[in-house]
C-alpha cells in the first residue's frame, strides 16, 4: 500500500469570475521512504500541489489517501492533527519563533502533542546534535546563519517523527555552499528511512532525488516513478 495515494485530483479557484485550474486530474503514488522532487516553474501548481499533501488545503475533485485513510473525509481537528503527527514542515523562510532560542523552536509541535517537558527536551537535544547544532541550542534565530536557521527548522520538521518531510524550497534562501550541506543532510535522512518530499523549480537539485514529478499548467508531464 502506498504511503500516499492522490486519485484524479482537481483543484480550482475562482478568481474575477472565471475558474482556474491549479491542479487537472493529477494522480501520484508514492511509497515509503521514497526520496521525491516536485518539480516545475512558477505557477505550474506545485505549491498547490504540496498544500494538498500536506493537509493544508483539500481537492476541488479526487481522493487523497494517507496510509490508506481517505484525508477528504476528515473535519478541520483531524486535519490539524494529522499535519502535526504525520507531516513535518520545512520552509524556504524558515518560520522560527525569532524570540526563543534554538531548542525551545525545535520543542515547540510536541506542545500540541502534551509531549513532558522532560521528553521534549531530550528529543530537541538529540535532533539538534543530530543536524550538527548542539553548540547552538541556546541561541536565538537572529544570532544563527541562515544555513543554521534551516538546520533548526529540519530539527523541528522532524521533532514529531513524522512519516512525511515536506520541504518547500528549502534551499531557496541559502548560498550555494549551504544548500550543498542542507541537499546532503536530506541525503543521510533518507538513507536512514525518512520519507521525504522537496518542492523545487532548479533542476540540479531535483536530480538528487530517486523519484521525480514535473509539473505544467497543473498537470502532471513527467512521473519517473511509474517508469522507473
Amino acid at each position: 500500500m502506498s504511503l500516499i495515494r492522490l486519485q484524479n485530483i482537481t483543484r480550482t479557484y475562482l478568481m474575477g469570475g472565471e475558474t482556474l485550474h491549479a491542479l487537472n486530474d493529477i494522480s501520484i503514488d508514492i511509497d515509503q521512504n521514497e526520496y521525491l522532487a516536485i518539480i516545475g516553474a512558477s505557477g505550474s501548481g506545485k505549491s498547490t500541489l504540496m498544500n494538498i499533501i500536506g493537509c493544508l488545503d483539500t481537492p476541488t475533485k479526487g481522493q487523497y489517501l494517507l496510509n490508506g485513510v481517505n484525508v477528504g473525509t476528515m473535519g478541520g481537528h483531524e486535519l490539524a492533527a494529522v499535519r502535526n503527527r504525520q507531516i513535518g514542515f520545512i520552509f524556504q523562510t524558515f518560520n522560527l519563533l525569532p524570540r526563543i532560542d534554538a531548542i525551545h523552536n525545535v520543542m515547540q509541535p510536541l506542545v500540541y502533542q502534551r509531549v513532558s517537558y522532560k521528553e521534549r527536551k531530550y528529543r530537541a537535544e538529540q535532533l539538534l546534535e543530530k543536524v550538527g547544532l548542539g553548540s547552538r541550542m541556546l541561541h536565538q534565530p537572529n544570532e544563527l546563519s541562515g544555513g543554521q536557521r534551516q538546520r533548526v527548522a529540519i530539527a523541528r520538521a522532524l521533532v514529531t517523527r513524522p512519516a512525511i518531510l515536506l520541504a518547500d524550497e528549502p534551499t531557496g534562501n541559502l548560498d550555494s555552499a549551504t544548500s550543498i550541506e542542507i541537499l546532503n543532510l536530506f541525503d543521510d535522512l533518507h538513507k536512514e528511512g525518512q520519507t521525504i518530499i522537496l518542492v523545487t523549480h532548479e533542476p540540479d537539485i531535483a536530480q538528487r532525488c530517486l523519484h521525480q514529478i514535473r509539473l505544467f499548467d497543473g498537470k502532471v508531464i513527467e512521473d519517473t516513478g511509474r517508469s522507473g
